[in-house]
């Protein structure tokens, strides 16, 4: 411990010599001059900015016609034009400076032109990264990387951070070998994703896979990818996985336990995308639930219902309880609705009538038959079910039956066809007067 602590004080010493001469050689008359061209020249870059940039962004205005990448890449330039003009005048102002004078009256030119370009080109590649807050984090630590090895503070920098660590029995972990570790496994992690996108959108495009299927390879591949990229991350920077084996073993125990429940979605979740009992598209009812499948999840499955609710039903309760799949192995749907006629009506003839109005209909099929039989005789009509078929459950059930019962209204007033309904006959007797015995056998009114 004593050593490590006589080691940190040591880099730390190291960095304040450094940092002390530097300050030292800003006093020189020729350092000076350079600090004084630096800031000249980053005033020269704002005007240029303050000038040039409203006539690029009306520009940009009139090229709405162009690809997205290329409209991308002019708001990005855009937004750092002081930049970029501050790292063109700062090069050209050196390669003068070092072609004219001697090298020592350059030097701080050479530094901060060095610096301004790594800067830029890490600003303009970390926007490739879509995640802001990973992309501020691997911005300002390539930014502070690249400062310390241009600057030559590199070694004790690596010193400070080496002694600066905490130790567990035999295992060491230093400050810099968890910067390490962050940046190698980020660095994984954002090539797995990139591969991940890319397999995905591959896996999806490919009409020979079904869709349930589609979903489990692009789960199955995202663990595996990014699985390896954090393992391998570890493995890299010097961590002994056997140990961490035996921990993630008995953490898996522990959260085995303390979370049954999201255990059994996950696993419901793979059992689906197996049997291919459901997929994505498919029109479903569980409960008080209709809707098509938006999408299948780990946990759960996205439910679209007509009156645009979501609603996320837990993979478990799919694989538990009863679930109707209206278009499981085809798209085809049978609708029933039942109506009655009076008893003066001809029965084929309504049979008849009724079988013309569903198919009149647009989204009731005609390849396959239209039938309408007799359930029964009723205290007042003569009881019909009419059964059609439709092949798009997914554009509403209630719109096509109400579509249908106008089409029989319709057809069943153009043929003088009635539709009986109960009446009633209601008698109010006013001034009722009972009879009653009165003892010993004399009748009286009340």
């Amino acid at each position: 411990m004593n050593n490590q602590f006589e080691s940190l004080l040591g880099g730390l010493r190291d960095l304040q010599g450094q940092a002390e001469t530097f300050l030292g050689s800003l006093l020189r008359p020729w350092n000076a001059y350079q600090v004084l061209i630096v800031l000249a020249l980053l005033a020269a870059a704002h005007l240029l900015r303050a000038v040039l940039a409203p006539r690029l962004h009306d520009w940009m205005r009139t090229r709405s016609g162009w690809p997205k990448w290329r409209l991308r890449v002019l708001v990005v330039i855009h937004r750092r034009l002081r930049m970029i003009f501050f790292v063109a005048l700062i090069w050209l102002t050196y390669m003068v400076m070092r072609e004219a004078t001697w090298p020592s009256r350059s030097y701080i030119l050479g530094i901060v032109a060095n610096l301004a370009l790594a800067w830029l080109i890490v600003a303009l590649t970390t926007r490739l990264i879509g995640n802001p807050v990973l992309r501020a984090v691997v911005r300002y630590g390539a930014w502070i990387w690249i400062t310390l090895r241009i600057v030559g503070l590199n070694d004790e920098t690596g010193e400070v951070l080496e002694a600066t660590a905490i130790d567990f029995g035999e295992t060491r972990l230093s400050l810099l070998t968890l910067l390490h570790a962050v940046l190698i496994i980020g660095a994984l992690l954002i090539a797995a994703r990139f591969i991940t996108v890319q397999a995905s959108a591959r896996i999806q495009s490919n009409e020979d896979i079904s869709p349930s299927m589609q979903v489990l390879v692009v789960k199955v591949a995202q663990v595996l990818f990014y699985g390896a990229a954090f393992f391998v991350g570890l493995n890299a920077v010097g961590v002994d996985l056997t140990g961490l084996a035996v921990l993630s073993g008995a953490i898996g125990v522990g959260l085995g336990f303390g979370l049954q429940k999201v255990v059994s979605n996950l696993v419901s979740g793979v059992i689906i995308l197996l049997d291919k009992s459901i997929k994505p598209g498919d029109v479903i009812s569980t409960g008080d639930t209709f809707g098509w499948i938006n999408a299948l999840g780990a946990r759960y499955v996205s439910i679209t219902t007509r009156d645009g609710k979501e609603y996320l039903i837990p993979n478990e309760d799919l694989i538990t309880g009863q679930v109707v799949n209206w278009s499981h192995s085809n798209d085809f749907v049978r609708l029933d609705i039942h109506f009655g006629t009076s008893y003066a009506d001809n029965p084929h003839e309504v049979r008849r009538i009724a079988i013309a109005a569903a198919e009149s209909v647009d989204r009731v099929l005609t390849d396959r038959p239209t039938v309408c039989h007799i359930t029964g005789f009723g205290d007042s009509s003569v009881d019909y079910i009419l059964r059609f078929w439709i092949r798009d459950p997914t554009g509403g059930l209630t719109n096509i039956r109400g579509n249908v019962y106008l089409a029989l209204w319709d057809a069943f007033r153009e043929h003088g066809i009635s539709i009986p309904f109960p009446q009633r006959e209601v008698k109010v007797l006013e001034g009722s007067r009972l009879a009653t015995t009165a003892p010993g056998g004399a009748a009286t009114a009340e």
